[in-house]
């Protein structure tokens, strides 16, 4: 179900970033067709009666916690006034680079959503990837840890450095030719948050 509803939503993700490519500004673009995407995301598990669509609408009623981490995510009245927020400063960045890390960072730093919060940064991370010229970047799952580490840095620590070095050595090896991993169909469920 995981994987079905990750394509599902990359076809969304695509599209979108196919009015990115066209000229439309990719925080409009991002802030307009998030919800869609996170729709998609689950429509398996609203399918076979595990969530209900309500459970889908809007941002999250609820505490989140993230496991293995110092970070706490915002309450959710304040992830209200958060997410315009953000997409406000998302819309007026002009530096591709900057929309890209800060875009995934603060998406995750808010945590928007009860589940799928990672999924999602990493869909808007190459939403606004597309908006600046760089290729489709995945975080492999050999690197989660070292991922995850930056993540703790840049929220906990407030040192952003290592996730936008982190960040930037994945493009590196994308435009340098580095083929997308080869993950088994089995594993690319696995450590989803």
């Amino acid at each position: 179900m995981a994987a079905r509803g990750y394509w599902q939503a990359f076809q969304v993700v695509e599209k979108s970033i196919g009015r990115v490519l066209k000229g439309q500004n990719p925080g409009t673009v991002a802030e307009q067709d998030h919800r869609d995407w996170y729709r998609e995301m689950f429509a398996p598990s609203v399918a076979a009666g595990i969530l209900k669509p309500a459970d889908l609408a809007g941002y999250r009623s609820g505490q989140v916690y993230i496991r293995q981490s110092m970070h706490v995510p915002l309450n959710r009245e304040a992830v209200r006034d958060a997410m315009p927020a953000f997409f406000d400063v998302l819309t007026k960045e002009t530096d591709p680079a900057v929309r890209i890390v800060l875009g995934h960072f603060i998406f995750v730093y808010i945590h928007p959503y009860m589940d799928g919060n990672g999924r999602m940064a990493r869909f808007l991370m190459n939403t606004m990837m597309a908006a600046g010229g760089y290729p489709w970047t995945v975080i492999p799952l050999p690197e989660r840890k070292t991922y995850m580490a930056c993540l703790e840095n840049a929220s906990v620590g407030e040192n952003i450095g290592p996730l936008t070095g982190f960040l930037a050595t994945l493009v590196e090896k994308r435009l340098a030719g580095a083929p997308l991993p080869d993950v088994p169909t089995s594993t690319r469920a696995v450590g989803h948050e």
